[in-house]
Formats: structure tokens, C-alpha cells, sequence
């Protein structure tokens, strides 16, 4: 029984690794907006393994997430090639380790969560709405702390920001993801959060009766 279940995790964890990669390197992983800045909806893929198949799963999904994205400062990403070039170190925590966060930390609350059945179903709501939101704002943070300058620059060259830096300058960068930020928050909430549901009720159907 063990094996069983063990190869169907590996399965499905293959399964929704695959997911990720043909979204990171198709139009279907990122929404391009005309002031420059994406619309990702890989923290999809990401989020219903980190809840359906634990924590674990979750930060091995947002590894090959923060991987893929890392690729992209090699010359598909604008602002990810100027951050390469000023800090390669840098640029590899915000775009890789952050990712391992975002794709552990919703598990680790699902767990908790799931024990209580009547939180289980706004547990799931909750936690894919947390996934990408949790992207948004560690990804933006990251920046912030590392490239200050170079945000400076292309803010003040690109998108008009005239103001010093520190938190004027946070806030600058938050408002300009805001409305990705929520698009993405909103979709993982939708879609994310209906299949869960629906492999809670059919491929993970015993471990939801067991645990309730």
C-alpha cells in the first residue's frame, strides 16, 4: 500500500512538474501587461501541490518555478538581465529561494488547517489565495532589499518614479503589482482552490475520510 502511494505521489508530483514547465515556456505561464510587468499564473500548478500533496511537494514545485524564472535573466526577461548583471547572487535568491518559500509555506498552514473539517474546504480558499500573494510580495521585497538602486533607475527612466528610495520606493513597486498581484491571487483562488476540491473528492477521496 505504501509503494502504491508512493508512486502515485511521484506521479502526480511529475505530473504537475511538467505543468509548470510547459507553463513557464509558453504563453500559457505568463500574461505580459503593457507597462512591462507579467501576470504569472504558474503559482497555480504550484499551490495545488504544495495542498493536495504536502509542503514538501510545494517547495519542490516552486523550485523548478524560481529555476525557470531564474533562466529567464539570461536574456528573455528586460529587468532580469540588469539584475544578473549587478548581482548574480541576488538575482538567484529572489528568483529561486523565494519560490522554495512560497511553494512550502501554504502546506505547512494546510496542515494545520485541514485537521478541522469545517476549515478545510476555506482552508484550501485561503492558502491559494496566500500562494501567489505570498509570490507578489516576497518577489517584490527581495527587490527592495537587493536592488534598490537599479530600481531607481529603471523606475526613473521607465515609469516616471521621481522620489528617494526606501519605503517611498517600496510602496512605489507594490502599487506598480498591484493589479497583477490580484489577478493572479484571484485566479489561483478560482481555479487553484476547484482543483483541489476536485482531487480531494476523487484521487485523494481516502485521505480526506481518513483525516475527517
Amino acid at each position: 500500500m505504501k509503494k502504491k502511494t508512493n508512486v502515485r505521489y511521484l506521479t502526480e508530483l511529475a505530473l504537475l512538474m511538467g505543468v509548470v514547465l510547459i507553463m513557464a515556456y509558453t504563453p500559457l505561464g505568463y500574461l505580459r501587461t503593457p507597462w512591462g510587468v507579467e501576470v504569472t499564473f504558474i503559482v497555480i500548478p504550484v499551490a495545488v501541490g504544495s495542498l493536495i500533496l504536502g509542503p514538501a511537494a510545494g517547495a519542490f514545485l516552486g523550485l523548478v518555478f524560481g529555476l525557470t524564472s531564474f533562466a529567464q535573466c539570461f536574456g528573455t526577461s528586460p529587468l532580469g538581465v540588469i539584475m544578473l548583471a549587478e548581482n548574480p547572487i541576488g538575482t538567484f535568491f529572489c528568483c529561486v529561494v523565494n519560490r522554495v518559500v512560497v511553494g512550502a509555506v501554504p502546506g505547512l498552514i494546510y496542515l494545520g488547517l485541514k485537521r478541522f473539517e469545517k476549515l478545510r474546504t476555506p482552508g484550501l480558499a485561503l492558502c491559494c489565495f496566500l500562494t501567489p500573494a505570498l509570490n507578489t510580495v516576497l518577489y517584490i521585497a527581495g527587490n527592495w532589499l537587493i536592488f534598490q538602486d537599479t530600481w531607481l533607475n529603471v523606475a526613473v527612466a521607465t515609469y516616471g518614479y521621481e522620489g528617494g528610495g526606501g519605503l517611498s520606493l517600496l510602496g512605489f513597486m507594490m502599487a506598480l503589482v498591484a493589479v497583477n498581484g490580484l489577478a493572479e491571487a484571484v485566479s489561483c483562488l478560482v481555479l487553484g482552490t476547484a482543483i483541489c476540491k476536485a482531487l480531494e473528492k476523487t484521487v485523494h477521496r481516502n485521505e480526506v475520510r481518513t483525516a475527517a
